[in-house]
Order: C-alpha cells, then structure tokens, then sequence
C-alpha cells in the first residue's frame, strides 16, 4: 500500500490492521506458554491485584463480554494460574486472582511479549515509542 492510498490515511483502519500485527505476534510468543492473548490479559490483571478482582471488572477491563472472561477464568483455572475465591464483601461474586504459578507465567509472558514486539517497532525511536503508547492509552483509558 503505498502512502497516498486512502486507507493509508484511515485512522480507524491503521489502528486495526497494527492491533492485529501486535496480537499475531504476541499470541506467537505465548503460544509456548499455552497462553493467547486474551487469556493472558485476564492473567495479566487477575496478577495485579493480590485480594483479587471481580470477573465482571475483568470483562471491564480486557474489553470483553462478561462470559467471555468466564470461558478465559475457566482455562486459567484448569490450568493452576488463577483462583477463584468468594467475594467477602459480596458472596454472590467471585474474586480472581493469579496464583504463584500465575504471577511466574504472567512475567514470562511479559518477557516473551516485550522481545517479540521490539522487533516490530525496531525502527521507532524511543520518543516516538512513548508518544504512541500515551496517545493510545489516552484513547482506550479516557479519563471520566
């Protein structure tokens, strides 16, 4: 595609097409941990927090489908990386949080993920690197 196309100029099109680079390579870089992305992101925040987190604040936060995080809890769970736990404060709601085993995995992945994406922004430069990653988080963490 060269650069006066119009999707070249499309916003919504550019962003897409680079969440998908960034999520092929980082589910390749997972894959070894028996992880894809989705399900390291609920690990990843389940790791965040040590009383745990609510499956739907999860499915809040990954930008999923409440049943979704259930079917992602479900995988983790089976696979020692999280557990669940009865809300103290509200029984009817389960807490999830990252077992040691979890936590271990969560920054394996981590590594995995930082490695194999440097090789997609090589030639970005650092200033670049962190002006994209503050606009973007300014659009998928807008402040209320």
């Amino acid at each position: 595609m060269h650069d006066d196309h119009p999707l070249a100029q499309d916003l919504g099109f550019l962003l897409s097409r680079a969440s998908g680079v960034f999520a092929k390579t980082a589910s390749e870089a997972l894959a070894p941990l028996g992880l894809r992305v989705r399900s390291y992101s609920v690990l990843a925040f389940a790791s965040d927090e040590k009383a745990g987190v609510t499956q739907r604040r999860l499915a809040e936060l990954v930008g999923l489908d409440p049943s979704q995080v259930v079917a992602l809890v479900d995988e983790l769970e089976a696979s020692g990386l999280v557990k669940r736990v009865t809300d103290p404060t509200d029984r009817r709601s389960k807490l999830v949080s990252a077992t040691t085993k979890g936590s271990r995995v969560r920054d394996e992945g981590g590594r995995r993920i930082a490695e194999a994406q440097g090789g997609i922004m090589a030639d970005v430069s650092p200033a670049t690197r962190a002006e994209l990653n503050a606009l973007l988080r300014q659009l998928v963490f807008p402040k209320g």
